[in-house]
């Protein structure tokens, strides 16, 4: 017996009818990168895969073979330059990434959107690009000050459960890193400035913040 044909309750087409209108074509997909990168930068690697080469980094577009799912792909970094970090990719990845994650792959990060090609439409599909863009803009930016949020909660309650003042917190923050209990081993003189920085920059935004009774 064939399956019932199912109907939109304000429109006499089916389901797979309406998938039909909405599939985005590869002529679609590629005419949309062509906007958004220029005919030079987009490479048709195979009938329905592209690759955008620019000045600042590749990005692939594949659809299935089927041409029912879409993934658009961007490398990021080494693994091993993030290894350290993995945690905040996943924490990102739940509340911060939005359509795209994060994603590791034969030894790279990478930014990663998938959609089904079926209900897929150009505005979506041109924001997800966006966003995978910023990931790549932001690099190691936004997991490395997340990495140093929890770690400067975890000192905060620490500290005021100990009754330390803000002051003295950060007099001991100073010095652990003056003797090289904090921040990286190998670290030159400028990142290890850099990195108290943003330590003493979410100690003072937090100190307020939190609460410990």
């Amino acid at each position: 017996m064939s399956s019932p044909a199912f109907y939109f309750e304000y429109e006499s087409v089916t389901l797979d009818d309406k998938a039909q209108i909405l599939t985005m074509t590869p002529e679609e997909i590629a005419g949309t990168l062509t906007e958004l990168f220029g005919t030079e930068s987009v490479v048709a690697i195979a009938s329905s895969s592209w690759q955008i080469d620019t000045p600042n980094f590749r990005l692939l577009v594949l659809l299935s073979e089927d041409q029912t799912w879409l993934r658009v792909l961007l490398p990021l970094m080494p693994i091993k330059e993030a290894e350290q970090f993995l945690t905040q990719f996943l924490e990102a990845n739940f509340d911060e990434t939005q359509e795209v994650r994060y994603a590791t792959y034969d030894g790279v990060v990478w930014g990663v959107y998938q959609h089904n090609s079926g209900t897929l439409v150009s505005a979506d599909f041109a924001s997800a690009i966006a966003r995978l863009i910023f990931l790549h803009k932001a690099g190691l930016n936004d997991v490395f000050n997340r990495l140093i949020e929890n770690r400067v909660r975890q000192i905060v309650v620490a500290a005021k459960q100990q009754g330390q003042s803000l002051q003295a917190t950060m007099q001991n923050l100073e010095r652990f890193y003056a003797e090289g209990l904090m921040g990286e081993i190998d670290q030159t003189a400028a990142a290890r400035e850099e990195v108290l920085a943003a330590w003493q920059y979410q100690l003072e935004r937090l100190w307020n913040e939190i609460d410990v009774k």
